[in-house]
């Protein structure tokens, strides 16, 4: 199973952020200073990367090289431009089916929604930079692998992705409980993305608004909602469905 690269040295970092290497998280030693560090630290901010500081325990912990202070965790995949995505699954000529993640930041939740994707002929799955869980060995593991088989692109803001697929003709379908449509009034035949909001959450406010339809699961039980996985799930199988 591929796991994460752990990548160490200050120089290193500095130079794999400049060579737009997706980094997902950043572990900086307590206390680190210097020209070179301070340097390093701007092009964190600069560049919106996750960074920890912690006890030099942990550095050693993740790695036995000399790590200088700093050690960085390495998308195992490269990930997509959004214009790269949609034009390489529009020239096909089919309908199209993209996945829209709204801050959705628990590995596993996002590994078995990236499986459901891959099993159900998504053609992509859209996520936001800041915000979203990364592509790790326990995302690898509980996609079954589905991560290496289904694009993925990252995106500054949900928002200027939707307004990028809406020009292009495809309609947005948030899964929200603040309709009064369920998923069999919605009709998915025709190209569309749909957005999954965030456990607890669910999508935020102002990328509902962007929506062209909404539609929820029908609930029975006392339990008010599912995991959004499994929301996910049923949503892409009746588009499947409707396809068929």
């Amino acid at each position: 199973m591929e796991k994460e690269t752990k990548i160490f040295g200050i120089r290193t970092v500095i130079e794999a952020i400049r060579a737009n290497k997706t980094i997902d998280k950043v572990f900086l030693q307590n206390g680190l200073s210097g020209e070179l560090s301070s340097e390093l630290e701007k092009l964190l901010r600069i560049k919106s990367i996750k960074a920890s500081y912690v006890p030099v325990e942990k550095l050693n912990r993740l790695t036995d090289k000399n790590h200088q202070g700093v050690v960085a965790s390495i998308s195992p995949i490269e990930f997509y431009e959004i214009e790269e995505l949609i034009e390489k699954v529009e020239s096909l000529n089919k309908k199209s089916t993209y996945l829209l993640l709204d801050q959705v930041n628990d590995v596993r939740n996002f590994g078995a929604i990236i499986r459901s994707a891959e099993c159900s002929g998504v053609d992509g799955i859209i996520i936001q930079k800041k915000s979203s869980a990364p592509i790790n060995g326990d995302t690898i593991k509980t996609s079954a692998g589905g991560v290496f088989n289904i694009p993925i692109c990252k995106v500054d803001h949900i928002k200027d992705a939707i307004f990028y697929l809406q020009a292009n003709n495809i309609k947005i379908i948030a899964a929200t409980e603040k309709t009064e449509d369920t998923i069999y009034d919605v009709d998915f035949k025709d190209s569309c993305a749909i957005i999954m909001g965030a456990e607890g959450r669910g999508i935020t406010p102002s990328i509902l608004k962007l929506a062209d339809y909404k539609a929820k699961l029908p609930m029975y039980g006392k339990i008010e909602s599912l995991n959004v996985s499994v929301a996910c799930g049923i949503f892409l199988y009746e588009l499947v469905r409707q396809r068929l």
